[in-house]
């Protein structure tokens, strides 16, 4: 499967009194780095992709991470994402992120692919993830 890496530095108002990233900004920067994967596995924006294969987004439906090293303002961090399971309209990620070459935080997703529900103007539902995206991540 695909292995994603991006680096990201850390900005002051990702960070705490105590000078460390506030725990919940991490999760904007893994929500980002899985919409990267996705850019680079269809060589696409997000904006094009979601258009393209008609969905309304990738919503998380569970989450979870293992905090091992602080970072803070003015690191640059590593971070690697893999779909590593897809299911019929499901599939699950990994994030792990490095700071000096340390692994600082092993940290999973759940993400549902989400269409528009027309028996339910303004809800949406799960769709069946098209094959070619699967396929995509192989290539």
């Amino acid at each position: 499967m695909l292995v994603h890496s991006r680096q990201v530095e850390i900005e002051f108002g990702d960070c705490d009194p105590a000078g460390i990233v506030y725990y919940p900004n991490y999760f904007r920067m893994f929500d980002a780095s899985t919409a990267h994967l996705f850019e680079a596995a269809l060589r696409m924006k997000k904006i094009a992709w979601t258009r393209h294969y008609q969905i309304v987004g990738i919503p998380m439906v569970d989450t979870g991470a293992k905090f091992v090293k602080p970072s803070r303002f003015g690191d640059v961090v590593t971070i690697e994402s893999r779909v590593t399971e897809f299911r019929r309209s499901s599939f699950s990620v990994a994030h792990q992120l490095y700071n000096a070459g340390d692994l600082a935080i092993e940290a999973h997703e759940v993400r549902v692919w989400a269409a528009a529900d027309p028996a339910n103007p303004g809800g949406i539902k799960s769709a069946a993830i098209p094959e070619t995206v699967i396929a995509a991540f192989s290539a």
